[in-house]
């Protein structure tokens, strides 16, 4: 099977620090080639893969302003499509704009919708449904305007993520800085209970960080660590006594939240969204409806086990299982395509 793999261009494929969308199309495309698929990756020049990689765009435009990210999406969603008869399948990752392509090519393109930005962006896919073939990413994510395929839930390569049985009392807020995810809620519930709160993750609202976070850093008891590559993601994970999750928005899903139970260290999150299809409660860890509860929460966590959380994982969310659905979905449209 030959598959061109379209990933997002704004950071590299995998990504150094942040990326969700480009790290999922990493690990499906590695995973894929291991198993002896021929995976064509489209991504930033500046990738890592052990397929073909097939870049326009020098480096991601988040990492290198001086790129226009519209001009640098055309150039490279048109890439693949001017080449797209050379595939079996197509399988995009980066939203809806190619979407808008598909009508020039009769290669299969399977969507991997990573979630909604806006319900602004709905006209686009809902044009599409029907003719292109939809997957989502958790339950919570699907629109009833569309058609899908399947619901496939992310996998991480489990093999990255170190379990640890011991732990510190430290408590952790692992995601974007941003009112969404809720790094305001995570200081308010540390404080509440007088832990320590380490803060990880890019600032992508700058003004939010300056208002709610700052002024609360001290080094001592709130801490920000920045955005942090893999090995100290790995390490703050696993010593956290709990990873805070007080999403303020229906989250499509949540890869840190995988993350951190793979590590053993279990999560308080807000019930919005796709939490209840990852957290299994009161097991790996608690959902929780605001931040009182999450306060009241914190002094329940050493009800669950790390190793549970860990088993948790293991048997629902390995890249193993993710790539062995998405091959699945292959094979069902490149049969139907066949009839």
């Amino acid at each position: 099977m030959h598959i061109a793999m379209l990933s997002p261009i704004a950071w590299r494929t995998p990504p150094r620090h942040y990326g969700p969308w480009e790290s999922v199309a990493s690990l499906l495309t590695e995973g894929l080639v291991s198993r002896g698929h021929d995976v064509t990756l489209f991504a930033t020049a500046d990738s890592q893969t052990s397929g073909t990689l097939h870049a326009v765009c020098p480096q991601g435009y988040e990492e290198d302003r001086s790129l226009i990210p519209k001009v640098w999406e055309c150039l490279h969603i048109s890439e693949l499509f001017e080449n797209a008869d050379g595939y079996d399948i197509i399988h995009n990752h980066f939203d809806y704009l190619p979407l808008t392509y598909t009508g020039l090519t009769t290669t299969p393109v399977v969507t991997t919708i990573h979630g909604f930005s806006s319900p602004g962006i709905l006209p686009v896919y809902k044009k599409y449904s029907g003719k292109v073939f939809y997957v989502s990413i958790s339950d919570a994510d699907r629109s009833p305007d569309l058609d899908y395929i399947k619901t496939i839930h992310h996998g991480i390569d489990i093999q990255q993520f170190d379990f640890q049985s011991q732990q510190d009392d430290t408590l952790l807020f692992f995601g974007r800085i941003h009112k969404d995810k809720g790094a305001r809620q995570a200081i308010e519930i540390a404080r509440a209970c007088n832990k320590k709160l380490i803060l990880a993750g890019i600032i992508q609202d700058q003004a939010y960080y300056d208002q709610y976070v700052a002024p609360h850093i001290d080094n001592n008891k709130v801490i920000y660590a920045g955005s942090v590559g893999p090995a100290e993601r790995n390490r703050l994970l696993g010593k956290a006594v709990a990873l805070l999750h007080p999403i303020q928005f229906d989250e499509p899903f949540g890869l840190s939240v995988i993350e951190s139970m793979a590590c053993g260290t279990p999560v308080i999150a807000f019930d919005r969204g796709s939490m209840p299809e990852l957290i299994k409660n009161g097991k790996s860890g608690f959902l929780v409806n605001n931040v009182d509860e999450a306060i009241a929460t914190v002094a329940r966590i050493k009800e669950t086990d790390r190793a549970t959380c860990r088993r948790h994982v293991e048997r629902h969310f390995t890249v193993d299982r993710m790539i062995n659905e998405y091959i699945q979905v292959y094979e069902m449209i490149l049969d139907s395509e066949r009839l």
